[in-house]
């Protein structure tokens, strides 16, 4: 879990995020949501540590990252996985060679043991025979496949994406929603998930904290986003006739329940 209270961020004039609470339940898919310019990104680099608050509180279980000395602080990356827009994957390095990477940094595990976790891990997210292969040899749904298995190799407690659903058609946007899914729940993971898809919140939105001008303007499910009268979120939600149409037919199967 992660209690976030009250953050205040800012760049010279520019005050960015004000005044954020909220909480990130374990083992659940928790989406970020909202327009271009309203803190989305930084809310998450934020969360992760790459910027620190003026103000607030961001309490990873029992510990307060503020209050955190530079070890502790070494310590909890070390449970902490990310899963970048663009995969992030390293073009001179194989599938195999991507997802040691971090076993090689922050472990001192085995030879073995390092080749018998990556081996697991591959064959977790589906990609059984593509050890040797290199990123520019294989799909984009096969490197968001394997930007996730580098993610969890060091058994995160935490997983952070971005945008994972980046530059992917429709099918292979699901099929990687609800992997993430699957890992989150499987292994009662912290899921935070910057995203702009709104398939991805009819599939996997668990928990919604939806963003306006730096602010918490809405949270809720996937199910409440769908019937909430808050302005500012149907205005985003419902840019297309399709998620008009899916708003009807929750609002309707609520009547009729």
């Amino acid at each position: 879990m992660i209690r976030v209270h009250n953050i205040h961020k800012s760049f010279g004039n520019a005050h960015i995020l004000k005044g954020i609470s909220t909480i990130f339940d374990q083992g659940k898919t928790n989406l970020i949501i909202g327009q271009s310019g309203s803190g989305k990104t930084v809310f998450l680099k934020t969360l992760l540590g790459l910027h620190i608050p003026e103000q607030g509180d961001i309490c990873y279980g029992d510990q307060n990252y503020v209050d955190m000395n530079d070890d502790q602080k070494r310590e909890l990356r070390q449970d902490m996985g990310m899963v970048f827009q663009g995969s992030a994957l390293f073009d001179s390095m194989t599938v195999e060679e991507n997802v040691k990477f971090p076993l090689e940094m922050f472990t001192k595990m085995s030879k073995v043991e390092k080749q018998e976790r990556v081996d697991f891990v591959l064959n977790r997210v589906n990609l059984i025979n593509a050890h040797h292969k290199y990123p520019s040899e294989i799909s984009g749904g096969m490197q968001k496949r394997v930007a996730i298995a580098r993610a969890i190799v060091n058994r995160p407690k935490y997983l952070f994406c971005d945008e994972p659903n980046s530059g992917l058609d429709p099918k292979t946007a699901i099929i990687i929603d609800n992997l993430i899914q699957e890992i989150t729940q499987e292994y009662q993971i912290t899921t935070i998930i910057n995203t702009h898809d709104m398939n991805s919140v009819m599939e996997i939105g668990e928990k919604i904290v939806f963003l306006k001008d730096g602010h918490k303007e809405w949270e809720g499910t996937k199910k409440e986003v769908f019937k909430t009268d808050n302005e500012a979120v149907t205005n985003f939600v419902y840019s297309s006739e399709l998620f008009k149409k899916v708003r009807r037919m929750y609002i309707e199967d609520d009547n009729n329940s």
